[in-house]
């Protein structure tokens, strides 16, 4: 499978340039070109994720809005529709009442945080295997900590329902080696797929240093083939402001 996380960047008008009218010829051209199977999209809102669903016609896209009328950023899910079986599908808030539209923890930003997770069927090979998609905080560590708990022990509960490998993906607003990385030594099952790739938000080509902030984790059932980002740029429009991570993996 080749899996790709997108933060696509919300879409207010503030990109000049870079603004995402711009840049929707060159997204489109390049999800055609590299024939994802599934993309992880994170900062959709809600006429983005309705322009992804009107141009991406070989994929279903899912997810829903982050604020208490489940509007406002999605983590979405696109899926190739003819590849997969959905077989279930769930969002929960990164807070302590992770069914509560809009909630969040006490000491994070005013964005509540997601992660959209869904269960999948190969329907030719009939493997089964879990995807979950998720943005964590901006500005609080100790919420990027909570929230990535609470996605590995949800995980780790999953896989008592179903045998299910799980794949996590999204813009974690975290270096390797912060504080709230070190979750991840608890879980030595998921491997980080990136590990070989040093930057990935560039800020549409501003950063002088680019930084590592998102990653794609997977079971250590799954063997990665590759892994690169996305670097696109045609007279200095980008993709995004974040270099999109793609994935080629396969089951051992």
């Amino acid at each position: 499978m080749k899996i790709v996380t997108f933060n696509i960047r919300c879409d207010y008008g503030q990109d000049g340039a870079n603004n995402f009218c711009y840049r929707q010829p060159l997204i489109l051209d390049k999800i055609k070109k590299e024939n994802p199977d599934i993309i992880c999209f994170q900062e959709v809102l809600p006429h983005v994720a309705t322009w992804l669903k009107e141009n991406l016609t070989d994929y279903y896209v899912i997810g829903c809005g982050r604020d208490v009328n489940l509007e406002d950023e999605q983590t979405s899910i696109a899926y190739k529709k003819l590849k997969f079986n959905l077989m279930g599908m769930e969002v929960f808030w990164l807070s302590e009442t992770p069914n509560v539209p809009g909630s969040r923890y006490q000491n994070q930003s005013e964005c509540p945080r997601v992660c959209t997770t869904a269960l999948f069927q190969n329907v030719e090979t009939k493997e089964i295997f879990r995807i979950y998609n998720t943005h964590l905080d901006h500005i609080g560590s100790e919420a990027r900590k909570l929230g990535l708990g609470q996605i590995l022990e949800k995980i780790e509960k999953d896989k008592s329902f179903v045998q299910a490998p799980a794949i996590l993906t999204g813009d974690f607003n975290a270096y390797w080696d912060s504080p709230e990385m070190e979750l991840l030594k608890e879980y030595p099952y998921l491997i980080d797929l990136t590990s070989n790739i040093n930057g990935t938000f560039h800020d549409y080509g501003k950063m002088e240093q680019e930084e590592k902030i998102d990653y794609i984790f997977a079971q250590d059932s799954f063997r990665c083939e590759s892994a690169i980002t996305w670097e696109d740029c045609v007279e200095g429009v980008y993709l995004s402001d974040h270099y999109p991570v793609c994935v080629e993996i396969y089951t051992k």
